[in-house]
């Protein structure tokens, strides 16, 4: 059964690949994804990647559709996805030496128009950031369009000094969860998804 992915991540795409999953299009949602005032963190993950599949399954009728919402929280606060070094620094400053919470969320919409949902959190703590490994890793530029200012992927990993929960999570999308979704949607055989 074709998927439908949306979501412009290469990330997910790569995730993807890790359970033998090619998706058949790549079709990105492009909704405003601001959050309320007082919308909690696990209640935003799970609005965004229902949001994001409903409107492309909408495009893509008797297709299987996944959407996927990753969302890096400090208490109640949704930290924002760094377009710039500013925001990189402060959100980088704020979780340094603390603990945090990754939430990922995800919803796949079947053929027939019947949504799954999953979702997981994930703690992550990183080290107590020196100024010279916080210019060190700005520097390098992985903290672009990443949720919190880091990507768990690249450099930033050398960081973490705690993780519980599942890394492909705080990469983009939990594969044992997403695995399951698939499995149950009718997208995949048992054997592809494991590759």
């Amino acid at each position: 059964m074709p998927l439908i992915l949306a979501s412009a991540s290469p990330r997910r795409l790569e995730l993807l690949a890790r359970l033998g999953v090619v998706p058949l299009a790549v079709d990105p949602a492009d909704i405003d994804e601001h959050h309320g005032k007082a919308e909690l963190p696990l209640d935003y993950a799970r609005r965004m990647a229902w949001e994001k599949a409903a409107i492309v399954a909408a495009r893509h009728p008797g297709k299987i559709v996944l959407g996927a919402d990753t969302v890096v929280s400090c208490g109640r606060r949704i930290l924002p996805k760094a377009e710039d070094e500013k925001t990189a620094r402060q959100c980088l400053e704020l979780l340094s030496g603390r603990r945090h919470r990754v939430i990922s969320a995800v919803t796949v919409i079947d053929a027939e128009g019947n949504a799954r949902h999953r979702d997981v959190t994930t703690i992550v703590a990183f080290k107590r950031l020196s100024d010279d490994e916080l210019a060190a890793y700005l520097a390098l530029g992985d903290w672009h369009g990443k949720a919190g200012g880091y990507a768990i992927q690249g450099a930033a990993e050398a960081l973490v000094r705690f993780l519980s929960g599942s890394h492909s999570a705080v990469v983009g999308l939990p594969l044992y969860e997403t695995r399951m979704l698939l499995l149950a949607s009718g997208c995949a055989s048992d054997s592809l998804c494991l590759g």
